[in-house]
């Protein structure tokens, strides 16, 4: 895995070592970015379920002037943090080990918005729907913000999340990213 453009671009990342989770390819990050474009210049971004925290270095890298990565799991907070020193950006991020109903949570009372959130949840365990809400109702996504949820492309997202609609939906292999903003 490697930052595909930006001011660390070519940088190598550590992945982990472990079935359960699966990072999110150089192909996928590659068309979220193309999908975001300069969106995510100045951004606040939220990597929710971060992993080994590749989406949320690559918008670090492509300009985000804010990146928090939440993880509940101590090795990929572990491997996170790795990367995090790697790319000499572990003073200008945030990380949280927690839930990330207790992180949204946590971040709600800290009165933090963010104008990109990306959830990308293990498989099969069905919270990136209850996670996008709940990012609704405590008011944690900017009033413009965009919430992208990676899922299986077998499993569809519904249009509609509470006051979550779909704005764009594409396939990529046995990926699919939905992206969501507030109803206007």
């Amino acid at each position: 895995m490697r930052i595909i453009a930006g001011e660390l671009k070519g940088r190598k990342l550590q992945s982990i070592d472990t079935k359960l989770i699966r990072p999110t390819s150089d192909m996928v990050r590659e068309a979220l970015f193309s999908i975001l474009g300069n969106m995510v210049v100045d951004s606040r971004f939220l990597d929710l379920f971060a992993g080994s925290g590749g989406v949320g270095i690559e918008a670090y890298s492509r300009g985000a002037k804010e990146v928090v990565f939440v993880d509940s799991a101590m090795e990929s907070i572990r491997v996170l943090k790795k990367n995090l020193e790697i790319t000499k950006i572990i003073n200008e991020t945030e990380v949280i080990h927690n839930d990330y109903s207790i992180a949204i949570d946590r971040l709600s009372n800290q009165g933090k918005e963010f104008d990109i959130v990306f959830i990308d949840p293990p498989y099969k365990m069905g919270i990136e729907i209850e996670a996008a809400r709940k990012i609704q109702k405590k008011k944690i996504l900017a009033k413009d913000g965009i919430i992208i949820i990676e899922h299986e492309a077998k499993n569809l997202m519904p249009d509609t999340i509470e006051l979550l609609e779909k704005i764009k939906e594409k396939k990529y292999g046995n990926i699919r990213l939905s992206l969501y903003r507030i109803k206007k």
